[in-house]
């Protein structure tokens, strides 16, 4: 049962009657074959359409031998007669996406020789695969602009059938794929390419084609694009970003990425200094904690200090004296345990991980003279650290039997 592809007829109509030839079931789903159809089935890197029929949500639609088969979000009723109407919005978005594609591609050929590897229309970007290995900035804005002109030009795009004798005498950008009759996409005097999808009547309809990211992907570079509608969303979303930056920092627009710029140095230098200066008050404090003569343990909960400057503090200590260190610190989403002992300490840190996890729900690790454990708020935190000396105790109490 073949079914008639109105879309390859007129790929701007959007609305159908049609015949229900067939009633399955597709993973799940209740699915039916029709004799004619305007939706287009998933092929060659664009996404199918979508819709309604027979009142049904058509969720899915992909060609099985000849039968294009629409897949629905409940069963059509007992009528064999049905009218399809496909989400224009979505198809025209296709559309444009597709025919940018194919002018993308041949500004790659045209003026850096790189060939399509793969296309893949995605719901939010489009992405081409091409076959090269490196491109700059400048040949990027040559392929680009070179495409926008072929938009501007408001080229005429044609769609027609070639039977297999006469193929070779297309001047396909790539060979088909396939043997036999092919379909056509010709954009006038630039682009001859197979291809079996919906495309829009003229470049002009394609309104802009923006080239928006690219990387590395095998032995090819993989260019993520928008076009037409997709293009001016991208627009508008950055350009009221830039604005919005621009006027926190009080600049032109222009001179925004030059402002965030020197802010970030800026914080750089600040934070270079301001981790200077807790590196001397940690010294300072170490050195009046160490002088108080506190014995062999220093322990204590922070509540005026970072995780990093408790971690601080505990390393000036050891390397000042003969100590052990336990510290918590609680401050910001998550509490902080800082455990630290002298190397000549006969104690290992490490041992303190499995204690603490059976009070705080948290993670960590370290060696065997610092230990660091984040965990989430809410355990007794003086707890904690009296079990952790309880246990150190004990060991130095072992050690010092033996």
């Amino acid at each position: 049962m073949l079914t008639r592809k109105l879309y390859f007829e007129d790929a701007y109509l959007n609305e159908f009657d049609g015949r229900v030839l067939e009633r399955l079931v597709h993973e799940g789903q209740p699915a039916v074959v029709l004799d004619r159809t305007c939706f287009y089935p998933e092929s060659g890197g664009q996404p199918s359409d979508r819709g309604m029929l027979g009142g049904a949500d058509v969720l899915h639609v992909f060609e099985d031998a000849e039968r294009i088969v629409h897949v629905l979000n409940r069963k059509l009723s007992g009528t064999e007669e049905v009218c399809g109407v496909v989400d224009w919005a979505r198809r025209f978005d296709h559309m444009q996406q597709h025919s940018g594609q194919h002018i993308l591609s041949q500004c790659f050929v045209e003026v850096l020789k790189g060939e399509t590897q793969s296309f893949h229309l995605g719901e939010q970007v489009s992405t081409l695969e091409i076959g090269m290995r490196a491109v700059s900035d400048t040949d990027l804005e040559k392929v680009e602009s070179r495409a926008n002109e072929v938009v501007f030009e408001d080229r005429e795009i044609r769609t027609y059938f070639v039977e297999a004798d006469e193929v070779e005498t297309v001047p396909l950008r790539r060979p088909p794929k396939k043997e036999g009759r092919i379909r056509v996409v010709e954009v006038s005097g630039f682009d001859f390419s197979a291809c079996g999808g919906t495309h829009c009547r003229r470049t002009g309809e394609i309104g802009l084609i923006k080239i928006i990211r690219w990387d590395k992907i095998r032995n090819n570079l993989r260019f993520e694009f928008l076009c037409g509608r997709r293009a001016r969303q991208d627009y508008r979303d950055k350009n009221r970003s830039v604005l919005e930056i621009s006027q926190k920092f009080s600049v032109h627009e222009k001179d925004a990425a030059a402002a965030v710029e020197k802010t970030i140095r800026e914080a750089k230098q600040s934070r270079k200094k301001l981790k200077q200066l807790q590196e001397s008050l940690a010294g300072f404090e170490a050195r009046e904690i160490v002088a108080k003569g506190a014995g062999w343990l220093v322990k204590r909960v922070w509540t005026d200090k970072t995780a990093e400057e408790g971690k601080l503090l505990a390393l000036n200590i050891i390397r000042l004296a003969e100590r052990a260190v336990l510290f918590a610190v609680r401050g910001g989403e998550r509490d902080h345990f800082i455990f630290a002992c002298s190397e000549k300490m006969p104690l290992n840190m490490r041992e303190l991980v499995p204690l603490v996890m059976e009070r705080a729900k948290g993670k960590g690790g370290g060696g065997s003279s610092l230990v660091e454990i984040v965990a989430d708020k809410g355990a007794d935190l003086d707890a904690v650290l009296t079990a952790a000396e309880d246990y150190l105790r004990t060991k130095l109490r072992v050690q010092n039997a033996q």
